[in-house]
């Protein structure tokens, strides 16, 4: 049996194997209220029936004006759990661990669902400013991000991710490019690491040991150092396990030349280097071809392999990685199909269904 298909232990958990769902936002498949849908249930279960070890429910806001989107999904009240549970149960009735992430989108929040606002007011995307939050509205956030995991756990979820990564909330809190506080949430890693290691305690505290905590974290920001010192704080403050991926803006790094695999995978093969087995880390980017998943566990350069759009493209990728069966390719469009805002009429998916995209019904 290759190395891929071996249990690993996270936190308390056991994952049957090392191919992990990441999470990959569908913004038009709820609506205001956040609620999860059937279509949610269908979608996860899929990728946990074909033998994915663990599944990541995508980018689930704790609080409404914080979305990404008005149709994101939700954690913010009670009345979301029992569609959470749904989710949760359909991957555990296929034996996959299953972690939903909370999230926050700060600066990059929705103007229709409430201000850019983050750790200070600075210059962001389209040349607006921010707001600064108070350290009154940090720490509320701070509550609402472990009320959301309380949910997590009350809908059965065996843990949860914080989104610390991709320009939010988190994330912004972390780089000091765009986090320009004096007080004790800027300046110094362990200050800038502050808010996200407070809701990594508050969690641990409310939920327990045998809850899963993981971040999905920057793999250099600005500096690959840097990220390590971030996660090193992370994990101090008691997280179980690093989903390693891209942040703000790394300074300019000089990558090593003929690498197999993009930069944000080396990042994270780097992340697993430093961490040195305290935590598992996963590594994440166009990983599409099996034998490349088993490249990189085989080598020791990851512990468990984060898919998005070859899992998109075929849940049966899983299989075919596991077991050498055969699976439908991801084009590799140069935006994916699934993307955010995008019509989800994946050419992969067709060609499972021998069917033009226009003519697949996407809501099965």
């Amino acid at each position: 049996m290759r190395k891929i298909n071996t249990p690993i232990q996270i936190g308390t958990k056991t994952v049957k194997n090392r191919i992990t769902f990441a999470p990959t936002v569908k913004f038009d498949w709820t609506d205001s209220s956040g609620m999860p849908t059937e279509r949610f249930v269908r979608h996860y279960e899929d990728r946990a029936k074909a033998g994915t070890g663990l599944i990541c429910v995508e980018a689930t806001c704790v609080i409404p004006d914080g979305r990404l989107a008005p149709s994101q999904l939700g954690l913010w009240e009670d009345a979301q759990i029992e569609g959470h549970a749904k989710i949760a149960e359909a991957c555990h009735k296929h034996g996959a661990v299953v972690i939903v992430q909370i999230h926050h989108g700060g600066y990059n929040t929705h103007p229709a669902c409430g201000p850019s606002k983050g750790p200070s007011a600075v210059e962001w995307r389209e040349h607006k400013i921010t707001q600064e939050m108070t350290k009154e509205e940090i720490i509320k956030i701070r509550d609402q991000f472990i009320e959301a995991a309380i949910r997590a756990q009350k809908a059965g979820y065996d843990g949860v991710q914080l989104h610390a990564c991709h320009s939010y909330l988190i994330n912004q809190f972390v780089c000091p490019r765009v986090n320009l506080r004096t007080d004790e949430y800027g300046g110094n890693t362990k200050n800038r690491a502050r808010f996200a290691c407070e809701i990594i305690r508050g969690i641990r505290q409310a939920c327990g040991r045998d809850f899963i905590i993981s971040a999905r974290t920057v793999g250099a920001e600005p500096t690959v150092e840097e990220a390590w010192a971030i996660a090193d704080e992370y994990i101090e403050a008691g997280v179980d396990y690093l989903q390693v991926s891209s942040g703000i803006g790394p300074e300019e790094i000089n990558y090593p030349e003929g690498l197999p695999y993009s930069h944000i995978v080396w990042y994270g093969t780097k992340m697993r280097e430093h961490v040195n087995g305290r935590v598992p880390v996963s590594v994440v980017h166009n990983i599409l071809e099996p034998e490349m998943a088993h490249y990189l566990i085989e080598n020791n350069l990851a512990d468990t392999i984060d898919s998005a759009r070859a899992l998109l493209a075929d849940p049966n990728w899983a299989r075919a990685v596991l077991e050498g069966t055969g699976f439908v390719k991801c084009r590799s469009c140069k935006i994916c199909f699934w993307s955010p805002f995008m019509p989800h009429k994946c050419p992969a998916v067709a060609e499972r269904f021998n069917t033009d995209p226009d003519c697949v019904d996407y809501n099965k």
